[in-house]
């Protein structure tokens, strides 16, 4: 994958203001995505981003990429502990609940969309998604918003504005590795 793809799908997640992005990419087969997935994390891995596959199919990746450190503070908040454990997930580490997820993914059917939880989405705007069925929203932008929506707001303009500025300073020569805040 292309570092303006990373950009383009992650630059919030790169410069720290979001736990997590996702994004497609395609690969010719699993054994080159496993190879460029590591080459990123050797890059990033630092800076304390890390890319995962939540599912390989038909030559696509759905990737993951995450920071650790506020994945495992999004997951200890009680609410999106509640959510987790109605959909299934067992209590434990991020990493255990990672492993459930990409189990989830692989099964098929109907989409998880705990993966909010995974993105660093308000948990009562994941649960809202959940319980209403993407109906009754308050207002919508990189997610559906049940609770508040004048904060859901800033943070909608706030990545937007990310992007932009990364993909700029990309466009400039601006290494991947140089826009990544540390954390």
């Amino acid at each position: 994958m292309s570092e303006e793809q990373v950009i383009r799908h992650c630059a919030p997640t790169l410069a720290g203001l979001k736990t997590g992005s996702m994004f497609g990419a395609s690969y010719p087969d699993a054994l080159s995505m496993r190879e460029d997935l590591r080459a990123w994390n050797l890059r990033l891995a630092g800076k304390g981003v890390c890319f995962l596959p939540l599912r390989f199919q038909d030559c696509r990746a759905l990737i993951y990429v995450y920071r650790p450190s506020r994945l495992r503070g999004d997951l200890d908040d009680q609410a999106a502990l509640e959510l987790l454990g109605r959909c299934g997930y067992r209590a434990g580490t991020p990493a255990r609940c990672l492993r459930q997820l990409r189990c989830r993914m692989a099964q098929g059917g109907d989409f998880p969309h705990e993966v909010g939880l995974f993105l660093g989405y308000p948990p009562e705007d994941v649960k809202g998604f959940m319980d209403c069925r993407a109906k009754g929203f308050r207002c919508a932008g990189c997610w559906k918003v049940y609770g508040d929506p004048q904060e859901a707001q800033k943070r909608f303009a706030a990545y937007k504005k990310c992007t932009a500025v990364y993909a700029a300073q990309h466009a400039k020569g601006t290494p991947v590795e140089r826009l990544t805040v540390a954390g």
